[in-house]
């Protein structure tokens, strides 16, 4: 029979999986103003290690109440810096070793599962309304977008990062998956 873990065998589980990630991961934030959506991403880089998050443009604080609800206290354990323009955002990235790989519906973008996220990647995502910035969009070394095949023409910018940092992970973590321990020693 199957049970949800105990606090401490999810600790273990998670000590297990950040030994398997070496590859360093950031994320850039532009123009994201509504609250929930990036106190929902906050979790989200807090959850799967992401080393660093800039944000740009009209983006929400991360001190705000209401991003800090969604949050639930992770947005301290992810570093972030909040950067005047797109292109200082671009230029702290790559200063710091990163290729920037924006998650945009644009032509010339890759599906996901073809992109290049390699470790030391920073994805990059945009405005609920209207995505990311030509200035990003040309700015970046890469552009990639998530398959649909529903009757929506978007997914929800939280959904969307969520789906392409753990792409960005999972991609790291092949072939580890029958290696992990038994979280529960059973």
């Amino acid at each position: 029979m199957s049970t949800q873990l105990r606090p401490t065998d999810v600790k273990r589980l998670n000590r297990q999986w950040r030994r398997r990630t070496e590859g360093r991961l950031s994320l850039m934030v532009e123009s994201v103003t509504q609250p929930f959506n990036l106190g929902s991403i906050l979790r989200t880089c807090a959850t799967l290690g992401v080393d660093r998050l800039w944000l740009t443009g009209n983006s929400a604080d991360p001190d705000d109440p209401k991003v800090g609800k969604t949050a639930l206290g992770t947005g301290a354990k992810v570093p972030h810096e909040r950067l005047s323009t797109t292109a200082d955002a671009l230029a702290a990235a790559r200063a710091d070793g990163y290729k920037v790989v924006a998650l945009e519906l644009a032509k010339g973008a890759v599906p996901l599962h073809a992109a290049p996220l390699e470790p030391d990647v920073c994805l990059a995502v945009g405005a609920e309304d209207h995505g990311c910035s030509p200035a990003l969009l040309n700015g970046a070394d890469a552009i990639t977008y998530i398959p649909q095949i529903g009757r929506v023409g978007s997914l929800n910018v939280a959904v969307a990062t969520a789906i392409a940092l753990t792409e960005a992970r999972r991609r790291e973590w092949v072939g580890f998956g029958d290696e992990v321990d038994d979280p529960i020693g059973s």
